[in-house]
C-alpha cells in the first residue's frame, strides 16, 4: 500500500511540474495579444496542461452502456433490486483502484488528532462504529476490538462508516492531496521549511506561512492564504509588479501569487461515485469492446457466467469474497476457497478490465445517489444522478469576497437561491433576505403519495449501496443490483471508494486511433496588418 501511494504521488508531482510550465509565446487568436506578458496586461494562460489522476485513482474512459443491462432474473428478487433498463452515457472519470482501507482511515484519524488535539468531538465523530460487528447470536467481539486498528487487518476495507462520514473523508482527502502538491512543489512553503526536522521550523520561514488552521482548497483558491513558496507562480499583472517594486521587501524576481484554477495544477475534489459511474466501472465492458461492438456482455465484473476461475493455475478458485450458501463463508478447511470468513485485503483476487479490485464482493460500497426505485426511468441519459442539493459558499465580506469559515476552517455553505446567475441587485438583496427556492432537488419528480406512504422507509436521506459483500450470496454480485440505507447509518458489510471528475477530452488514449487534425492558428502580426 505504501509503495503504491508513493508511486502514484510521484506521478502526480511529475504531472504537476509539467503543467506549471507556461508558454510565453501563445497568442490570442481573437485579439492578437500575446499571453503571459507583463506589457500586455499579464493575462496568463497554461496551454501545456497535461491532466492526470490524484493518488490512488485509475482512469475510467466513459461511454454508453445499458444501465441495469447486466441484471439477471433471480427467484425472490424484486424489480426494485434493479434499475429500469435504459441506455445511458457516463463521462470519463477517475476511480479508486481499491476500497478505502483501515490504514487509510487511521491516517485520517491521526491527522485529526495531530492538527486539532483538543477537539475530541471531531475525532469521535469520525470514528467508525465498530459495534456493527455485534450480533445477538454470534461471537464477533474480537472484531469489535481489533478490526479497525490491529495490523492483521490494516489492508482490509474500513467498515462501520456511514455515507456522511465517507463524504467528509472525501473532502479531507481533497485538501490533503492539494496541500501536499502545493508544498512539495514549493508553490507554498515546503513541509521541510515549515517543520524543519520535525522539532524546529526553519528560522527564516515567513510568519504568514505558519498555518492558522487546516488547509482548505476552496479558501486557498479564494486568496485567503498568504503563503508563497520558493517556486510560487509569477504574477505578471501590472498592479502586482508595481506593488512589488514599491515594497521594502519585494520578492526576488518580481511579484508572486497563489496558484489559480486556471493553472491546472490543483486536483478536482475527491467524491463518492454516482450510481451510474459505479455500475459502469464495475462492469468493465471496455475489455469486451472492439470498434464500438460489445462482443460479450457480463453479469459480473469478470467474463463468463460462473463465479470461479477457468484459468489452469487457479481453476475453480472463487473470484470474489462472498457467501456461497447461507452458511458457507469461506470453503472447507484445508482447501479454503474465497479464503475469507469476513472481509479480505482490498487487493485480493483479480482486478476487472479497468484495473479495479473487488467491484464484486468483499464489502458493499456507498455511492452518491439518493435511493428511489424508479430513478433511472426519468433521469437524464447523460451522467444520471439523483441527490442534487445545490449550495453556495457564504460570503463574509461583500467588498472583498472573503468567504466565511466554520470551526473546521471550511467554507460555510448555504442553500442556493437561484438556478441561474442573478443580477448584482438581486444578489445584494438576497444577502439580507435569503429564500431557499432552488436548493433541494433530491425528491425531484417524486409522487408524494407513493413516496411518503405508511409502509415505505424511503426518504431523502436514503442512499444507494452496491456490489455485494462477504455477507451476501452471489446474486448481489451483479453490478446492476442496488439496496439502500440511511446516510447516517453503517454496517459491517458496507465500505466505499472515492471517485474524481475528469476534465477535458473524453478520450483517454487517442494514440493509434483515427483523428481529425485541426489546422494550426495563424499568428497575427499587427505591424503587417
Amino acid at each position: 500500500m505504501e509503495k503504491t501511494y508513493l508511486y502514484s504521488f510521484a506521478i502526480l508531482l511529475t504531472v504537476s511540474s509539467l503543467v506549471s510550465c507556461k508558454s510565453k509565446t501563445a497568442t490570442s487568436e481573437k485579439t492578437g495579444l500575446a499571453y503571459n506578458r507583463k506589457e500586455n496586461g499579464g493575462f496568463q494562460v497554461n496551454n501545456k496542461f497535461k491532466r492526470g489522476p490524484g493518488p490512488g485513482l485509475v482512469e475510467i474512459e466513459g461511454g454508453v452502456f445499458v444501465m441495469s443491462g447486466s441484471a439477471i432474473d433471480v427467484p425472490g428478487q424484486e424489480l426494485k433490486d434493479y434499475n429500469v433498463k435504459r441506455e445511458t452515457t457516463v463521462s470519463s472519470f477517475y476511480m479508486d483502484e481499491t476500497e478505502v482501507s483501515n490504514t487509510n482511515w487511521l491516517e485520517y484519524l491521526n491527522w485529526i488528532r495531530r492538527t486539532d488535539p483538543t477537539n475530541y468531538e471531531y475525532y469521535y465523530n469520525e470514528l467508525p462504529d465498530t459495534l456493527v460487528w455485534r450480533r445477538p447470536l454470534s461471537y464477533n467481539e474480537p472484531y469489535v476490538d481489533n478490526y479497525l486498528r490491529h495490523p492483521a487487518y490494516q489492508d482490509y476495507p474500513v467498515v462501520g462508516v456511514s455515507w456522511e462520514q465517507a463524504q467528509r473523508y472525501c473532502a479531507w482527502r481533497t485538501d490533503i492531496v492539494n496541500e501536499s502538491l502545493l508544498r512539495e512543489q514549493n508553490y507554498m512553503t515546503s513541509y521541510k521549511d515549515l517543520n524543519g526536522d520535525g522539532k524546529k521550523a526553519k528560522a527564516n520561514t515567513p510568519a504568514t506561512a505558519k498555518p492558522t488552521g487546516p488547509f482548505t482548497t476552496d479558501l486557498y483558491l479564494n486568496g485567503q492564504y498568504d503563503d508563497k513558496g520558493t517556486h510560487a507562480m509569477k504574477d505578471l499583472s501590472p498592479g502586482a509588479q508595481t506593488a512589488a517594486a514599491a515594497g521594502a521587501k519585494a520578492p526576488k524576481g518580481g511579484a508572486t501569487r497563489n496558484v489559480r484554477l486556471e493553472d491546472g495544477i490543483l486536483k478536482q475534489p475527491y467524491r463518492l461515485p454516482t450510481e451510474a459511474e459505479w455500475e459502469y466501472a464495475a462492469l468493465g465492458l471496455i475489455g469486451n469492446t472492439e470498434y464500438e461492438n460489445i462482443n460479450n456482455n457480463k453479469i459480473y465484473p469478470w467474463d463468463g457466467l460462473g463465479i470461479s476461475s477457468a484459468k489452469s493455475k487457479t481453476r475453480g478458485l472463487i473470484l470474489a469474497n462472498f457467501k456461497r450458501t447461507k452458511g458457507d463463508y469461506m470453503g472447507v478447511g484445508g482447501s479454503l476457497n474465497d479464503k475469507g470468513s469476513i472481509t479480505v485485503p482490498v487487493r485480493a483476487y483479480v482486478p476487472n478490465d479497468f484495473g479495479l479490485y473487488n467491484m464484486a464482493g468483499n464489502v458493499n460500497e456507498w455511492v452518491a445517489d439518493v435511493y428511489r426505485s424508479n430513478t433511472f426511468e426519468a433521469a437524464d441519459a447523460l451522467n444520471p444522478y439523483r441527490g442534487n442539493y445545490y449550495q453556495d459558499k457564504k460570503v463574509a465580506d461583500q467588498n472583498t469576497g472573503r468567504l466565511e469559515k466554520d470551526k473546521y476552517n471550511r467554507p460555510v455553505m448555504t442553500p442556493a437561491t437561484s438556478g441561474k446567475k442573478q443580477t448584482w441587485a438581486e444578489k445584494q438583496a438576497a444577502v439580507n433576505q435569503p429564500v431557499n427556492t432552488y436548493a433541494d432537488q433530491r425528491g425531484y419528480r417524486d409522487e408524494e403519495n407513493k413516496l411518503y406512504g405508511e409502509i415505505t422507509l424511503v426518504n431523502n436521506k436514503s442512499r444507494v449501496y452496491k456490489g455485494g459483500s462477504w455477507d451476501d450470496q452471489a446474486l448481489w454480485l451483479n453490478p446492476a443490483t442496488r439496496r439502500f440505507l440511511q446516510q447516517d447509518e453503517s454496517t459491517a458489510d458496507i465500505g466505499f471508494r472515492c471517485a474524481m471528475t475528469m476534465l477535458g477530452a473524453s478520450e483517454i488514449h487517442p494514440g493509434g486511433k483515427p483523428q481529425f487534425k485541426p489546422k494550426q492558428q495563424k499568428p497575427f502580426n499587427a505591424k503587417k496588418s
